[in-house]
């Protein structure tokens, strides 16, 4: 049933046209959009005809509607909901630029070795995670299996904002990694990350950068330059909002889903010394040296114990899949995360917010500095 405030238009794109959504609110609007004929699609998923999806806006753009051939959308949505058509927008290039990769897997196949390994690059808020989504889509539509390794610790699409995280779709074919904003000092870390990936194509979404890498990149990886997503802002204050809203959003998620897949989180109490608490703090200079020849668990890490108290509230913990501290704990992937919501100095005990019921699997504790505030509204 449509809500009586709500109200429904009906609307006509013509193909290559894109269509986003913005509210003049400071809060988020829900609406709901149909498919009435033609083809559409989501950051290269595409929508099924008659099929209802409901979507949240903020005050900035969230996402595109885009159609190659042209359809008609049905728009449920309150009057602070705007939207916008665009015409001139770069998804022929995007397109191309898929259908190059899926050239050079066929080049693989054939031969025998391993599928293309992607590295997207650019400065903040040019479009980087919209153009992992569309490549992605596009390469699971043609039955690939990509592997997406996300480097952007400010936002967090796998797991939640401040870790480093790689999802396979399925199974291994070849890789696609998104890589965090770049500003001048990240550049070292981009070289190595690009060495250690053994990347061979770097799609690039700033023009300044790309000339540099030209020049930098060995002659085997092949640098490419693609126009920005369209809609995407300079860094503004606002925008500093709005990224602020989207961490925390990703970690709320984390804990409780979305609309379409709620999930119900548990929350119990843990003894301090029933576990064992640390931290891994970076040395001063970890990115001078990340391209030297020193060992990086020597250098550029290092863990140091924790004592429980009230500094912990807020905070999460990632639960680590060591057993000892004698293990390699910075090296080691973690099982999951929880946040700390009550601490009870008397009794030595904190609550922690978790995704599934207690005991926590390990005793080993990592304190992060990402801290979230446990309630329903952001």
């Amino acid at each position: 049933m449509v809500n009586k405030k709500c109200v429904i238009t009906v609307i006509t794109l013509d193909p290559n046209c894109e269509l986003k959504f913005r509210v003049n609110k400071k809060k988020k609007e829900k609406f709901t959009l149909e498919l009435k004929s033609g083809l559409a699609e989501i950051f290269g998923t595409e929508l099924i005809n008659g099929k209802k999806y409901e979507f949240t806006a903020y005050m900035h753009y969230t996402f595109a509607v885009y159609t190659w051939q042209g359809c008609i959308i049905e728009l449920v949505a309150k009057s602070s909901v705007h939207f916008l058509i665009e015409w001139n927008t770069p998804m022929c290039l995007y397109l191309n630029c898929h259908a190059a990769l899926e050239q050079m897997r066929e080049t693989a196949e054939k031969d025998d070795t391993r599928g293309p390994v992607t590295m997207i690059v650019g400065s903040r808020n040019v479009g980087k995670s919209t153009l992992c989504r569309i490549l992605l889509n596009y390469a699971v539509r043609i039955d690939r299996r990509p592997i997406f390794v996300d480097l952007d610790i400010n936002q967090g699409h796998i797991a939640i904002p401040g870790t480093v995280a790689s999802g396979v779709v399925i199974n291994t074919c070849f890789k696609i990694i998104n890589n965090y904003n770049l500003i001048e000092k990240n550049y070292n870390l981009l070289m190595y990350a690009a060495q250690v990936f053994e990347v061979d194509v770097i799609l690039v979404m700033d023009r300044k950068l790309y000339n540099k890498l030209v020049e930098d990149m060995p002659h085997f990886v092949k640098v490419f330059y693609l126009p920005k997503t369209t809609g995407s802002d300079l860094e503004t204050c606002a925008q500093r909002i709005k990224d602020q809203r989207k961490r925390d959003q990703s970690i709320r998620e984390y804990f409780y889903g979305s609309s379409w897949t709620p999930l119900y989180p548990n929350s119990f109490e843990v003894k301090w010394n029933e576990v064992k608490l640390y931290k891994i703090e970076a040395s001063s200079s970890s990115a001078s040296c990340v391209l030297s020849n020193s060992k990086l668990k020597d250098n550029l890490t290092k863990l140091v114990a924790v004592k429980p108290g009230p500094n912990l509230l807020h905070h999460l913990l990632s639960v680590s899949f060591v057993d000892s501290p004698k293990d390699d704990v910075v090296q080691t992937n973690v099982a999951g995360f929880v946040c700390v919501i009550n601490v009870d100095v008397d009794r030595q005990t904190f609550t922690v917010l978790s995704p599934q019921p207690g005991p926590l699997p390990n005793t080993v504790l990592l304190l992060s500095d990402i801290q979230f505030m446990n309630s329903l509204e952001i």
